[in-house]
Order: structure tokens, then sequence, then C-alpha cells
């Protein structure tokens, strides 16, 4: 029986995050407080030995993950990997946020996104997105999972039995991530520099911790 471990790690604030706009496949650095948000996730997980470490391929989720590492004594090279990005919001990307989710929800008397993933499930939230855009562009869950599915599988799958894995990532694809494999209630926001566990086993999934800011990790 081979067990891994996965910290998912959201990063840091972002300017984009402070202006309250969409942020999928965009990207924009971090700010002041979204640096201090990765130092006190890299201070949380000091003394946890990986054996790697992933980021997806925005800056922002590369940066937090080199803070953490570098507050970390383990000699770990990261590895980058597009498998982890956010969730595409299309022609969506950019806007207000709170104006996107109410003029999206609101037929539907949902005013805002957390509300919409509450009521439809995050699955049919980001279907509700691709089939609003009118590019077609914003990633249906099914073309999401096509993508992040065999990255999360390649990643266990390097890694050895009592394996610790990093994983910087993004809020709604640790959402979705979490929305798969347990019944916890992703309609809570994840924070920024929050972190969340999985345990691996023989390729079963599981969540032992969920955006976890302040308390002590599982």
């Amino acid at each position: 029986m081979a067990t891994v471990t996965l910290y998912l790690v959201r990063h840091g604030q972002t300017y984009l995050n402070k202006y309250h706009r969409i942020q999928g496949w965009s990207d924009s650095p971090l700010t002041t407080k979204g640096e201090a948000d990765a130092a006190r996730a890299g201070q949380r997980l000091s003394d946890i030995h990986f054996a790697a470490a992933y980021a997806s391929d925005t800056a922002r989720a590369q940066n937090t993950a080199k803070a953490i590492l570098a507050a970390n004594t383990t000699p770990v090279t990261l590895t980058t990997e597009p498998a982890f990005r956010e969730v595409n919001f299309g022609y969506f990307e950019g806007l207000d946020a709170g104006f996107t989710w109410h003029t999206l929800g609101s037929p539907l008397g949902y005013d805002d996104f957390n509300t919409m993933i509450a009521n439809l499930t995050i699955e049919k939230t980001k279907d509700l997105f691709h089939a609003q855009d009118p590019w077609g562009d914003a990633e249906d869950n099914t073309t999401f999972w096509a993508r992040v599915q065999p990255g999360l599988d390649h990643a266990v799958a390097a890694a050895k039995d009592g394996d610790n894995l990093l994983i910087a990532t993004h809020s709604t694809t640790i959402r979705s991530i979490v929305s798969k494999y347990s019944d916890v209630d992703v309609s809570i926001p994840v924070k920024n520099g929050s972190i969340t566990q999985l345990v691996v086993t023989d390729g079963h999934y599981s969540v032992t911790d969920y955006n976890n800011s302040e308390g002590p990790l599982a």
C-alpha cells in the first residue's frame, strides 16, 4: 500500500484579487500582502519534508511556491505544471468579479459566485460559465478535469510511499479537487495562502484538511 500526501496551497493575494477582478488563466503580480501570504504558508510548512514541488505556470503560483520552498530545508527543485492552472474563465477574465457573478447568477436567483456553487455545485457553475461565454473559451467541467486529473495522477505516480508533495495552485482549482473527492462545503472561499491537504492511498484520493489558514495542520 502506497500513500502520498498532497499539500495544495492557494497563491498569495494578487493585484487582480485586490481589485476584485476575475483571474483565471490571466495573471498579475503578488501584492505586498500576497508576498506575506506566501511567506506565512512557508513558515507553516517549514517542517514538512517535500519530495517534490509543483506550481502552475502562472507567476503568482510559482512565486508563492518559491517563497514556501525558501522557508523549507528540503532541497527540492520547483516543477512548473500547466495542469494545475486556475479554471479558464474565458471572455469573463479580468472583468469585475461582483458584476460578473451577479450577471450570470441573478437570472437563476444567485447573486454571487459562492451562492452559485452552493446551489448549482461547482461543477455546474463551470458549465454555466462555458455556456454563457460568447467565445466558448471558458472551461466546462469536463475540459477542466481532462487537464487537471492527469497532472495529479502524474505527480502521485512519480512519488514514493510516504512522500509529501507541494502544489501551489488556485482557488477554484482547489475547490474543484476537494468537491470531487469529498463532501466538504466548497462554497466556502479558499483564502490566499491557505493550505488544503489530501492523502492518496493506492490511487484513492481523500481530503484531510481544507482551506486551513491559521490552525494546526492535519
